[in-house]
């Protein structure tokens, strides 16, 4: 889900909204949203945002089990499609989204705050690892691999997991896509593919259930509204919508007749 950055050790990291913005509507699925209805939704939600008629949104939720292919993914890294294959057009190669994972879609508007995609995919690092620093969990950047890593010791010197992975698209400068944090699932099904197109045996995927955290997805959801405000400024009170009924009225609200 993420795309290889050659430099990015510079990166100024915070993309605050010009003064007296509205705040940042924010949402959380209690309930597992098939693929292509939330790539619906966000196409919705994109267009209206760039239109002026809807606040920036950031919705948490999971996915059944599935695997996607962003615009640089090969075939060859889809060793075992065990999942159904969405193509998507993030940036980025192969990955896996299923239950245990908390997904992150983040529609922001980055006329309203800098016109500056690695500057956003940066500030989606540091908000992953001030997260993560709320469980003990040392995430770390890296500047010639998207996400947010874990130094593996136990493994061997130059281990390291991959916890997060990043992947983003841009559309009239208001971003889609966004995150998949590993909180605890069943990290086997990457072994169909290879992960963001990452082949060095050095690197893995983790999660926090792995490195012995307990962390629920709840858990994970409050630390990522706490350390949203300093880096992304204020968002609205959190809205949990069962996502099968509200999409079809959210896209018609949209102008949208195309029923899901």
């Amino acid at each position: 889900m993420d795309q290889t950055a050659n430099t990015r050790g510079d990166m100024t990291i915070g993309l605050l909204p010009a003064p007296r913005s509205a705040p940042v509507e924010w949402r959380i699925s209690d309930e597992a949203v098939g693929y292509d209805h939330a790539l619906a939704f966000m196409a919705a939600r994109v267009a209206a945002i760039a239109g002026g008629e809807a606040p920036e949104l950031v919705w948490l939720l999971e996915h059944p089990a599935l695997y996607t292919a962003g615009t640089s993914a090969q075939r060859q890294e889809l060793i075992e499609a065990r999942f159904p294959v969405h193509s998507v057009g993030r940036g980025g190669q192969f990955t896996y989204h299923g239950p245990g994972q908390r997904v992150g879609y983040v529609m922001l508007d980055l006329k309203r705050r800098a016109p500056d995609v690695r500057r956003f995919v940066a500030t989606l690092e540091e908000w992953i690892i001030r997260a993560l620093a709320r469980f003990d969990v040392r995430g770390e950047r890296r500047g010639d691999r998207v996400g947010v890593w874990v130094r593996r010791p136990d493994k061997g010197q130059g281990f390291e997991d991959k916890i997060a992975a990043i992947g983003v698209r841009v559309q009239r400068w208001v971003t889609l896509h966004g995150f998949a944090l590993n909180v605890a699932p069943d990290l086997s099904h990457f072994a169909g593919i290879v992960p963001c197109g990452v082949s060095d045996a050095r690197y893995g995927v983790t999660s926090l259930a792995e490195l012995g955290c307990a962390a629920s997805l709840s858990d994970v959801d409050a630390a990522l509204r706490t350390e949203f405000s300093t880096l992304f400024g204020a968002s609205s009170v959190p809205l949990i919508p069962k996502f099968a009924s509200e999409v079809p009225q959210t896209l018609a609200n949209f102008g949208i007749g195309k029923q899901i």
